[in-house]
Parts: C-alpha cells; structure tokens; sequence
C-alpha cells in the first residue's frame, strides 16, 4: 500500500483543502499528516510547541509521516516543514508527490496573520517569505508534479491535479 499522491507545499498553498478535493475526485480516502499528530498527542499543534518544542513536534511528523507513507492508500497532505527532514524527503522519492506552489501575495492572503501556525506567530509576511525562499528547492527536490496555485480556485488546481495523476 501506498498514498496515490502525496501533497507537499508552503503554509497557504491549498494542501488540504486541494488534497481532500483530489481524494474527493479518485474516491479515496483523505488524510492530513498535522490532523493525524493533533490526534496522536491529543492536542493542536501550536501546544505542542509550546508544550513540548518543535523538536518534539518535528519527531512525532516523521514518525506519522513514515507510518502513512508505508500503509495509507489515499491522499495525504503533509504539513509545510516535512521536507525538512532528509529522512523524509528520501522516503517521499518513491511516491507521487504534488507540489503546490504559491507565491507571498496568496499565501499571504490564505494564511491571514498565523492564528494557528505557531512558526508564523511573529512577523507572519517576513516569516513566509523565509519559509518559501528556504524551502522551494526542498519542494521541488522531492516533487514528482509540480502546479501553480496562485490566483486560482481550489477547484481548478484540483482537476489538473487529477489530470497529472491520470498521466
């Protein structure tokens, strides 16, 4: 078993909404890698860094990733920093992976000031714009597809997706 595809991208890229829509469209299955770690530690994300540290956090996300990567046959999004990990990025090359890109301007917009995305808590533009710059070419590293989600609707990115998919 394996994920049909795997969605990878900036905060405010579409991960989960453009995932459960392509999920939506194969009639498959939908999972969120950050929903599977609040379930886990039986609390939000931010908590979790609050309480016990992006490093707890960062270790609990490759675990749940790994698990899902080897068992889940659906859609998965993973949450913005999961490529991070160099363990991570050399499981996802044997998957499809969609990377979702976005500019500032959207993700700006689609992220509004951070409320939740504890690593956009201070400075939330000057912040996103670091995320984006460092970690675009880890993106691209493990994308198998990559679309431009920029001024479009979730509804379009999803049917190229799924046209990609259906290759």
């Amino acid at each position: 078993m394996a994920p049909r595809a795997v969605f990878v991208g900036a905060p405010g890229a579409g991960k989960t909404t453009v995932g459960g829509a392509v999920a939506e469209l194969f009639g498959l299955a939908f999972a969120d890698a950050d929903a599977i770690i609040e379930e886990r530690a039986g609390k939000p994300i931010p908590e979790i860094f609050i309480d016990d540290g992006e490093e707890t956090f960062r270790a609990l996300e490759r675990t749940v990733i790994a698990e899902a990567l080897e068992s889940f046959d659906g859609v998965l999004s993973l949450g913005g920093g999961a490529i991070l990990h160099e363990g991570t990025r050399e499981l996802l090359q044997k998957h499809t992976v969609v990377y979702l890109s976005v500019e500032l301007s959207d993700a700006v917009k689609r992220v509004g000031l951070g409320a939740g995305r504890p690593l956009l808590s201070i400075n939330p533009r000057a912040t996103l714009k670091y995320l984006l710059d460092q970690r675009r070419p880890l993106y691209r590293e493990v994308a198998t597809h990559t679309v431009k989600t920029d001024g479009r609707t979730p509804e379009e990115i999803a049917d190229e997706v799924a046209a990609l998919l259906r290759g």
